[in-house]
């Protein structure tokens, strides 16, 4: 018996809760992300076998989680040979046949699964539905719970089971400038991070983030690493990864104290952090930080005559990228560039 799931699948009161995989060993976003946060001793599981070679399309990965309570297992559903490729559909259609075997042999009577191959996978849900359906036609005993594409749920309902991990330097400056950023009543986008990390390390803290020319200003990919971590355990927010710019973070109460005591009287990271909170005061937007490191990394990366002179660093933000030409107006980029100047940045 199928019915439309609803809520979030991983919250499902069933015996099994179907998880969508590749080969590689890599749940890096979206429903995967969910799994290994919310069942780190899956992942585990599931790591260990992609290194032997055992994942592999058109077999389940099951692990039995030892609860008396539901969810009891975890089937992996390979769904994407590699991470970097889209789903195929005859991947699909080899792996159902395998997850109706398994369903059979554990005796199992109810089951939630995801819109296989989609979303990420990038697979139409009007042809992967029928193929789902027509499945578990041969178990109509079985209550299936089939949740169709949308949208992850808030990235705070979704249940983190991680090891907490240790505070570090990197963390502790991380949730410091976070906060102080925060304090003043100002929501914080991912955006809005990579730039104060920007701006950090620029003052010279040891952040160890290799930032380079982005769409939106200076970026380092490797920040959404760092973000995973401290997921749900210094900051909240950052959900199934999905590294969207507007992705909304905000920082834990608690994790705040722990970062302050933390640096204690690292005098020179409480330095950097006010010079930071000094040049950024009045630009605590997301268009005011993508504009004012978008200036500075002009100046300081690119065209040192934009250094000297405002409107060779206004030209050089204008041909970025069409975004930035439309968006930032000249006399904006000179305030931006003389706030840089008066306060030593540039």
């Amino acid at each position: 018996m199928i019915e439309p799931g609803k809520d979030n699948l991983l919250e499902a009161n069933v015996e099994a809760l179907v998880n969508t995989v590749n080969t590689v060993g890599v749940m890096g976003k979206g429903i995967a992300l969910q799994f290994k946060k919310a069942f780190p001793e899956n992942f585990e599981v599931y790591a260990r076998a992609c290194e032997a070679g055992e994942v592999q399309p058109g077999k389940m990965l099951t692990v039995d989680l030892n609860r008396l309570t539901n969810p009891r297992f975890i089937i992996n559903f390979p769904t994407k040979r590699d991470w970097k490729h889209k789903a195929r559909l005859k991947d699909i259609e080899a792996g159902l046949p395998a997850l109706i075997e398994e369903v059979r042999r554990l005796q199992i009577t109810s089951i939630a699964v995801p819109p296989l191959g989609c979303g990420n996978g990038g697979l139409d849900w009007r042809e992967v539905r029928p193929l789902i359906e027509t499945a578990f036609a041969e178990v109509p005993e079985v209550r299936v719970l089939l949740f169709a594409p949308k949208g992850a749920p808030e990235a705070t309902a979704m249940p983190i089971n991680t090891q907490r991990p240790n505070m570090t330097p990197g963390r502790a400056a991380v949730v410091a400038v976070m906060s102080r950023y925060a304090v003043v009543g100002y929501s914080l986008t991912l955006l809005e991070v990579q730039k104060l990390l920007y701006f950090l390390q620029e003052a010279g803290e040891d952040l160890k983030m290799p930032f380079a020319k982005a769409a939106y200003g200076p970026y380092a990919d490797t920040l959404r690493h760092v973000l995973d971590k401290m997921d749900g355990h210094f900051i909240r927010g950052w959900g199934d990864g999905a590294n969207k710019p507007e992705t909304p973070l905000e920082v834990v109460p608690e994790a705040v104290d722990e970062a302050e005591a933390f640096l204690g009287a690292q005098s020179a990271t409480h330095q950097r952090l006010e010079r930071v909170a000094e040049l950024i005061e009045g630009f605590e937007t997301p268009y005011g930080m993508e504009l004012l490191s978008s200036v500075h990394w002009v100046a300081q990366h690119e065209d040192l005559a934009a250094r000297t002179d405002a409107a060779k660093a206004a030209a050089a933000v204008s041909a970025w990228n069409e975004r930035k030409r439309q968006m930032f107006q000249a006399e904006h980029v000179e305030l931006a560039w003389g706030r840089l100047k008066e306060r030593g940045w540039i």
